[in-house]
């Protein structure tokens, strides 16, 4: 009986990973073709379920499943080609960082349009009855629905396996992954073939979506959940590797499902002590792929290096003040924050303390976005992990603050030197690769400590920790409670939260300056030739693995700093992973930053304050907000890829090339003289 209910488990994870085959192999042959890391490829995936759902209900799950298993799909591959050609096309010859960024964009987009489509209720895709009925051999009790996936997926694979490997156009397109520009020289239009793959990944992946639909339900975070499974496969398995996606799918589908069964069965009793599976569930897979990482970066299968081959073009940084002078820079900044001093007596005045609420957000992801600035910005590392600290960070000020003492000081001091330790720690293995690999190791780390926490009584598990008590301004018994400090100028009130915004301003800035001040020393010069050309900075003989270290623990170290200012404010009375350690957190500082402007401290934090200005003013009009900021970012990918700090010197370029083609030639001058 046990060895029936151990198969039947593991006939259970093969079906799961067979819709995750099906889902990383879209992903990977993508990858392995155009070098573009496809993020929205998860609300694809969900998307070809919602098109399901509006076939199927018509029709009857009798003859609507199956037209739905074949038109869904290729719905969805007309709607990747589309995107393919207007938005991901212009950025070939851009470091593949970049494709991160567009398609988290398209990650908004797609998933609002779902909501604002089919709404957020959860749904469930009818199937044949025929396909629900159970099915029994030697104990074992599945249903046909799970057959048929196992059956289906390994056809389905089967067939783009030779599609890839055994017909002219699988040869093609391997051979514009190889090099582009030798088959574009022979007479191919490779990018109607590139156009062709991501029309075809997408169509794979909304084929999972379908079948997954029928096995579990179609839901608005289907997309969500799943895109984080689909890249620890793909790294498994090896970035472009079919094979490896294959693999990778049937283990973490296997490995998932007999987890979650197994984990915590006693297996056997020694010595009076019982000897049990750990519980690891929602851990295994991502220690898997940082296990993986470290040992081959290049996956079980894969043959590319630390670098896919596509890796070139640089990460596009802000203009260091463009037209205007150092001096007129410095008085803007005095501006801004004589502005944002004043900021709360206006809101105070106008009778709307929501206002104080808005601006204490917009500070504490100011001060994230100015630390992964450090890194993203400055060293040419982009981690998409991020999140991490500044989940930590909230978490260990929030545990401080309920456990030993209540002092504000404190709990901020301990987040920084445990998210600078962590930082020193993650960063001392993740470095050890770079570029998309470097992304994904340091993804799977905050996936790690996000499943993490709910592992443990002192982390609250799921339902998080609960602030009760007002933080305390002051150091061993010297000062007094935030909730105690009130005041009065020019007839206007200074309650406990105006208090705590002044206190997260004072911290913000000076982190600036300290930023600033690093970045303008030789280290940040070190820094800046490590993101420019890392070969020559090592050949010129600096240490960069040292370099990118020290930068990764500072970044790490503010990023705490703002997770804790959050558990220290007055207006959150709850810790949860969802709100600090989701990795979509990590996507939306990167918004931010490359939004504002990388690489020049100010703007990504001027980046923090027009997302969530654009989200406040948005949400007050229409539910479907994310569909605007995730439009406008896209746009900003793709021609303001500098950030807002950009625009005026853009500007100032085009008035100058609109005035020098409007001003007269002389009768001295001529277009062409007689001597070129």
């Amino acid at each position: 009986m046990v060895v029936a209910d151990f198969i039947e488990q593991l006939l259970n994870g093969i079906t799961l990973g067979m819709v995750y085959v099906l889902v990383a192999a879209g992903l990977s042959v993508i990858f392995g073709v155009m070098d573009v890391i496809n993020f929205s490829h998860g609300e694809l995936f969900a998307l070809g379920a919602y098109f399901a759902l509006s076939i199927v209900n018509p029709l009857g799950p009798g003859v609507g499943f199956w037209v739905a298993l074949i038109v869904a799909p290729l719905i969805v591959g007309v709607i990747g080609a589309a995107i393919e050609r207007t938005t991901v096309r212009p950025l070939y010859g851009r470091n593949p960082l970049y494709h991160i960024l567009l398609t988290f964009g398209l990650v908004l987009i797609i998933s609002d349009l779902i909501e604002l489509g089919w709404g957020t209720d959860r749904q469930q895709l009818a199937v044949p009855a025929y396909l629900s009925q159970p099915v029994e051999f030697f104990s074992i009790q599945l249903s046909v629905y799970n057959y048929f996936i196992i059956v289906f997926g390994a056809l389905l694979a089967a067939a783009t396996w030779y599609l890839l490997n055994r017909t002219k156009y699988g040869m093609i397109i391997r051979a514009g992954s190889q090099d582009r520009e030798m088959v574009r020289n022979v007479g191919i239009d490779i990018d109607r073939y590139y156009t062709l793959v991501f029309g075809v990944g997408a169509a794979l992946a909304a084929v999972a979506g379908v079948v997954l639909g029928g096995y579990q339900n179609v839901n608005t975070t289907m997309g969500n959940g799943v895109i984080i499974t689909a890249f620890v496969i793909v790294v498994l398995g090896g970035l472009g590797s079919f094979r490896g996606a294959v693999f990778g799918g049937l283990l973490v589908g296997v490995v998932q499902t007999l987890m979650r069964t197994y984990s915590g069965t006693e297996l056997f009793e020694v010595g009076g002590v019982g000897l049990s599976i750990p519980n690891l569930e929602g851990l295994t897979v991502f220690l898997l792929m940082i296990g993986v990482l470290l040992l081959k970066p290049q996956g079980l299968f894969g043959t590319r290096g630390e670098e896919s081959e596509g890796g070139e073009g640089d990460i596009l940084v802000g203009g260091h003040g463009g037209f205007l002078s150092d001096s007129t820079r410095t008085k803007l900044g005095v501006v801004l924050v004589a502005l944002l001093v004043l900021a709360p007596f206006a809101a105070l005045f106008l009778g709307n303390r929501y206002y104080i609420v808005l601006l204490n957000e917009i500070v504490i992801w100011a001060l994230f976005a100015l630390s992964l600035d450090i890194v993203m910005g400055y060293a040419g590392l982009v981690p998409l992990g991020h999140t991490m600290f500044y989940g930590v960070g909230a978490y260990a000020a929030a545990l401080v603050t309920l456990h030993y003492t209540q002092s504000i000081v404190v709990s901020l001091f301990v987040a920084v030197v445990i998210c600078a330790v962590l930082a020193w720690i993650v960063g001392s293995l993740s470095i050890r690769v770079s570029g998309v690999y470097f992304a994904m190791i340091t993804l799977a780390f905050a996936e790690l400590f996000y499943n993490a926490v709910v592992k443990f009584e002192f982390t609250g598990g799921s339902d998080g920790l609960l602030l009760r008590e007002a933080p305390f301004i002051g150091i061993a018994g010297i000062g007094a409670e935030l909730g105690d400090i009130e005041f009065m100028i020019l007839g206007l009130e200074l309650e406990q939260m105006t208090v705590f915004y002044y206190l997260a301003l004072a911290l913000t800035i000076l982190s600036f300056l300290f930023a600033r001040r690093l970045m303008n020393a030789p280290f940040g010069s070190v820094l800046q030739s490590i993101r420019e050309s890392e070969d020559r900075a090592e050949f010129i003989g600096y240490d960069t693995i040292k370099y990118k270290r020290r930068a990764f623990v500072v970044s790490g170290g503010m990023a705490g700093l703002a997770g804790g200012l959050l558990a220290a404010s007055p207006i959150t009375f709850i810790i949860s992973r969802d709100q600090t350690l989701a990795w979509i957190h990590s996507g939306e500082v990167i918004v931010m930053a490359l939004l504002g402007g990388m690489g020049t401290l100010f703007g990504p934090m001027l980046g923090a304050g027009a997302f969530i200005g654009a989200e406040e003013i948005l949400s007050g009009y229409t539910e479907q907000w994310q569909l605007v900021i995730g439009t406008i970012f896209v746009l900003f990918v793709l021609f303001v890829p500098r950030g807002l700090v950009s625009v005026p010197s853009l500007l100032n370029q085009r008035f100058r090339q609109s005035h020098e083609e409007e001003t007269p030639i002389g009768p001295d001058e001529t277009e062409v003289k007689s001597d070129d």
